[in-house]
């Protein structure tokens, strides 16, 4: 998270100088709380649960999150759920569907294919941890556990702070400067006698953390922004698809074996975030007001504004009942 501090706070105070708003002591301690959620606890939790149980039971276990997003969101009245209408009734089923597909992927296997651009190479079967010759599933489901419902807090948490500090730039760099000042107070206190951790050297690790810290500002400060347009349970809705990613990823570049049951899931995957965006777009649709309404209304206004008010009946007799003196060229006329 220094990294990412690093790398984009210099945006922060160059493009948001003139729109940052103030900052308050009420403001700060809420970023502080949302910086522990995410990455320390979130993080920590997640590793630490992956070392007591394996990599795909830690993947499938992520995939609760927007279930959990879901009804927090429920909770704090950032979503409305009206189960009697249709766009409710998608976004509850299609995030429930997105879970399913997601745990199809994990657990479910099926014919394995071959596509042609794995021909002639070596192919790398599911990965094992030297945690699963530890597993102590129990302690590790509870940690995993923590950790999503961190994730899901951070998520529902943002969505609240970005609506009284909107500068994502700002909030970004706030929320990785204060999640590595807090996850650097943790390690010393766990890890203070391994200093071997705190060595940095020119190889994959240290590519590893600039990587890390680049994509982790993009990832908030993408978040944030969705998130105050559409709200934490269209965002947290994409997390399942990540396994999609990951699966096309890993059969071009490492060769993987790719099994009917991952192209199954991937399928239920984009159906049941179809599901949530379709229902998603129609509260959207409803909040707006109609542009035809309003400008029909406006023309009748502009109408009723510019017609001229009828002249008064009483003017018109005192005019009409006023006697006009006769003029010098009048009487000659007449003669």
């Amino acid at each position: 998270m220094v990294v990412a501090s690093a790398l984009i706070s210099p945006f922060a105070i160059v493009l948001e100088r003139k729109s940052r708003p103030k900052m308050t002591f009420k403001i700060f301690a809420k970023i502080m709380l949302i910086s522990l959620f995410e990455p320390v606890l979130d993080h920590n939790c997640f590793y630490t649960g992956m070392k007591y149980t394996t990599a795909t039971f830690s993947t499938a276990m992520c995939n609760i999150l927007p279930t959990l997003t879901f009804i927090l969101a429920c909770i704090f009245k950032l979503e409305k759920v009206e189960l009697r209408k249709v766009q409710s009734q998608a976004k509850v089923v299609g995030t429930l569907v997105t879970v399913g597909g997601a745990m199809m992927m994990t657990f479910i296997k099926g014919t394995t294919l071959h596509p042609p651009w794995t021909k002639g190479r070596n192919h790398r079967g599911q990965s094992r941890t030297g945690g699963a010759h530890q597993e102590d599933l129990l302690k590790g489901s509870l940690l995993l556990i923590a950790g999503c419902c961190c994730w899901s807090f951070f998520i529902i948490s943002q969505a609240v702070i970005i609506k009284s500090y909107p500068a994502k730039l700002s909030l970004t760099a706030l929320i990785c400067t204060m999640g590595a000042v807090e996850g650097a107070i943790l390690a010393l206190a766990v890890e203070r006698n391994d200093t071997s951790v705190w060595q940095i050297h020119l190889d994959s690790k240290l590519v590893a953390v600039l990587y890390g810290g680049l994509v982790s500002a993009f990832a908030i400060y993408t978040m944030g922004s969705v998130m105050k347009k559409r709200g934490p349970v269209f965002v947290s809705a994409f997390n399942p698809l990540s396994m999609v990613i990951v699966a096309i990823l890993g059969s071009f570049f490492l060769a993987e074996e790719m099994y009917m049951g991952r192209v199954i899931g991937s399928i239920v995957i984009v159906i049941g975030l179809y599901l949530v965006l379709w229902g998603k777009s129609k509260d959207q649709m409803k909040s707006k007001p109609d542009a035809g309404t309003v400008e029909h209304s406006d023309q009748q206004m502009a109408v009723i504004e510019n017609t001229e008010a009828p002249p008064d009946l009483e003017s018109i007799t005192i005019e009409a009942n006023r006697v006009r003196p006769i003029k010098e060229s009048d009487r000659i006329d007449m003669k």
